[in-house]
């Protein structure tokens, strides 16, 4: 059964997690080193196979000149303008300020900070070089360790969206507007998201009214010179004045 990109991604969540718990369970003496090693290879070798899936998923592009009908196909980009935007945004500003490790007290866990800071710098390296199932793969260890990550919520939402939208893969898109919705209700005052937001309703048709709200309230929220850059034209074309 081939499985989507939410389901791989729980995946490699949870063995990653598995593989962490075994780690401690063997530092603590509650297992063997046979059993850990055990452990290792049957955890390696699945999220090898899932990780390998996922990526495989991601690139999947049809380049086929015929397009395919898709009955869900009110989220399917019609304009790939947008596609080469997870670039430049990356350059101008990748989100607002990280939300690394916070622990349930409100103090700061460093070192899963610093990992979790590590992985994001990794993941927009990964980006910039075009290697997006790389990134996607730094961002879902972001989100095991960090689950309200908004960065990484953010950014694994939009490549979803644009490799899902260029492999006509309905259900990599709903993933990818599903982590974009889930950073926006986490932090509503963030202008990253809403913009990434307004970008993918504004390149789906029937979506306008919902991509100009959503560019309406980015506004609200200052955003950066550079996020203000890539929204230009998007505003321009919807009659939005900038403040």
């Amino acid at each position: 059964m081939n499985r989507d990109a939410a389901q791989l991604r729980d995946e490699i969540r949870l063995r990653e997690a598995s593989l962490r718990d075994a780690s401690r369970e063997r530092d603590e003496g509650e297992l063997t080193a046979e059993q850990f090693d055990a452990i290792e290879r049957r955890e390696g070798f699945a999220l090898e196979v899932a990780r390998n899936e996922l990526g495989a998923l991601m690139v999947s592009v049809d380049v086929t000149p015929a397009r395919r009908r898709i009955r869900r196909a009110r989220w399917l980009v019609v304009a790939v303008t947008c596609f080469a935007l997870v670039l430049i945004y990356t350059l101008f500003s990748s989100t607002s300020p990280r939300q690394a490790g916070n622990s349930g007290d409100g103090g700061i866990d460093l070192t899963r900070a610093q990992t979790i800071d590590r992985l994001l710098t990794q993941a927009e390296v990964d980006v910039a070089n075009k290697q997006d199932a790389t990134a996607l793969s730094a961002y879902a260890q972001v989100l095991t360790l960090d689950p309200k990550n908004v960065t990484a919520l953010t950014q694994s939402g939009w490549l979803d969206f644009t490799a899902g939208s260029a492999a006509s893969t309905v259900s990599v898109v709903e993933a990818g507007i599903k982590d974009l919705e889930k950073a926006i209700t986490i932090a509503p005052r963030q202008s990253a998201p809403r913009l990434y937001f307004a970008i993918v309703a504004d390149s789906t048709p029937g979506n306008q009214h919902v991509a100009k709200t959503e560019f309406e309230e980015f506004l609200k929220l200052k955003p950066s010179v550079g996020q203000l850059a890539i929204a230009r034209p998007f505003l321009k074309k919807l009659g939005i004045k900038i403040p």
